[in-house]
């Protein structure tokens, strides 16, 4: 039996045309009976790209890191690594496999038989299945019907997406063999997939002064903190689905730390300390104003760097995506000088 879809009920139903296209743009956004096989991506939308069995793609994510370390040089922002990451992407939209042409053709010859069905707007069934009956005795091709997720979205979405989707699109016949027609993915969807497959390591520090075996600093003084070479000040995350290539870029100003007994002053990724180092020359310190004795010998550091994240894609979309931020901690040794005064004997 022929499995219905919205784009099939409205002509079955003899509604009008205004009232049919409210209805497809209604039933878009609620919970809709899809067909037991989703399509496959056209070779178009196969770039980094591949369909698996529920709907959604697999798609391959490029991720570029610039490392936060200033290096003896200072400055920063040397790109340290990329890889590629896979991604899942469902879309918003896209086309589902419905019936054959012959099932087709048989529910729309006994439901009204191509008769206009609103003699108001003149419209037939050839406007909902272009050309069905070319393919009514065909019991191998299939129809594939336009329809869109029934998961909540948002207004922009919809307007932006959704109802010119629903406004544009008809039912396509795909003979047996035949590559399904491509689903259309978004800027804003293919960048929020692209960014759920990036991982952004935790910051790493280095620390300056390091006295004796324990690597102790002092109470008192400016002790320098700087980012480590696989910290990201930036990162770039860029992946492609069909015509749409999305970017997403996640941006930090620097280190924010944190400790008992302490008073930050870090204001970017810190300076690597060198011998000679002017003091005052770093933009990232914190003095401690007690050892560390009392916390069992060591004084926790946290650790973290907050970004930004912006996204800007090919169909000329683009927007925000919540801010990350990544935490450690490293443990540091807080030794206090002590200065005894000694009265000499006297003889």
């Amino acid at each position: 039996m022929l499995k219905e879809t919205w784009a099939m009920r409205a002509p079955l139903r003899r509604c009008t045309m205004a009232r049919a296209v409210a209805l497809m743009l209604v039933l878009t956004v609620v919970a809709l009976s899809i067909v037991a096989a989703p399509p496959a991506y056209s070779d178009s939308a196969k770039a980094g790209s591949g369909q698996s069995s529920d709907g959604s793609a697999q798609i391959s994510v490029s991720v570029s890191y610039e490392s936060a370390a200033s290096g003896s040089g200072g400055g920063g922002g040397v790109t340290t690594s990329s890889q590629s990451v896979t991604a899942t992407i469902k879309p918003t939209c896209w086309y589902s496999q419905s019936g054959t042409g012959a099932e087709v053709a048989s529910s729309l010859n006994a439901d009204f038989g191509g008769r206009r069905y609103d003699p108001g707007s003149g419209a037939t069934s050839e406007d909902y299945y272009p050309g069905w009956r070319d393919h009514a005795d065909d019991e191998e091709g299939y129809w594939y019907v336009p329809i869109c997720t029934g998961a909540k979205i948002g207004e922009e979405t919809f307007e932006s997406v959704v109802r010119p989707f629903i406004r544009n699109s008809k039912p396509v016949f795909v003979p047996a063999g035949g590559e399904p027609p491509a689903p259309y993915i978004d800027g804003g969807t293919l960048a929020k997939a692209a960014w759920d497959a990036v991982t952004i390591p935790q910051p790493g520090v280095e620390t300056n002064p390091k006295l004796g075996d324990s690597g102790a600093t002092l109470v008192g003084i400016d002790t320098w903190v700087w980012a480590t070479e696989d910290t990201p000040a930036k990162v770039t995350a860029t992946a492609t689905a069909g015509p749409v290539t999305a970017t997403v870029t996640a941006v930090s100003d620097g280190l924010r730390l944190s400790a008992p007994d302490s008073e930050p002053n870090c204001h970017g990724f810190g300076t690597a300390w060198s011998e000679g180092a002017a003091e005052g020359s770093s933009d990232c310190t914190i003095e401690f104003t007690r050892s560390s004795a009392h916390l069992g010998g060591t004084t926790p550091l946290t650790t973290s760097v907050s970004y930004d994240l912006t996204w800007t894609a090919t169909d000329s979309t683009n927007g925000t995506l919540n801010p990350i931020t990544t935490t450690s901690t490293h443990d540091i040794s807080v030794a206090e000088i002590q200065t005894v005064n000694r009265t000499p004997n006297q003889h």
